[in-house]
């Protein structure tokens, strides 16, 4: 995992305003998320099973997440890479999964894998998350 240092880091704003923002930057809302706080990301790379993402968290100040009101505040962006596990699964949910399709995404093999050329992913996640915060500047306090 690479931190960043950012701009955003502690801003506060309307939830429902900043989620428009970031789903047209290509972040998406993570499904996986509590009432008071949750994610954003984005994949900035996909290769061979492995993808590179910023990942941009943030807490809920006021209301709850399944509002669109809600006042958010932002917390440290990082960088993350996952390694997808192309195998099957054969634990004890499988035979489920399987006739049902219920759960399609098996757990990454790796959720914070080791990450080449820090400095490049590093730059990369900076430069997404600058130009989200300058679309919703006006948004943010």
């Amino acid at each position: 995992m690479i931190t960043l240092n950012s701009v955003i880091d502690g801003k506060k704003a309307n939830f429902g305003a900043v989620r428009d923002i970031f789903d047209s930057h290509g972040c998406s809302f993570c499904s996986n998320f509590e009432y008071d706080q949750g994610k954003f990301d984005a994949v900035l790379n996909r290769e061979n099973g492995e993808t590179i993402y910023l990942r941009v968290p943030f807490f809920v100040v006021e209301g709850m997440l399944d509002h669109s009101s809600a006042l958010i505040q932002f917390g440290t962006p990082y960088v993350i890479k996952h390694i997808v596990n192309y195998g099957l699964d054969y634990d004890q949910n499988s035979f489920v999964t399987a006739t049902t399709g219920l759960d399609q995404f098996q757990t990454p093999l790796d959720k914070d894998g080791q990450i080449s050329d820090k400095s490049r992913w590093e730059q990369a996640g900076v430069e997404v998350v600058e130009r989200i915060y300058n679309s919703m500047r006006d948004l943010v306090s």
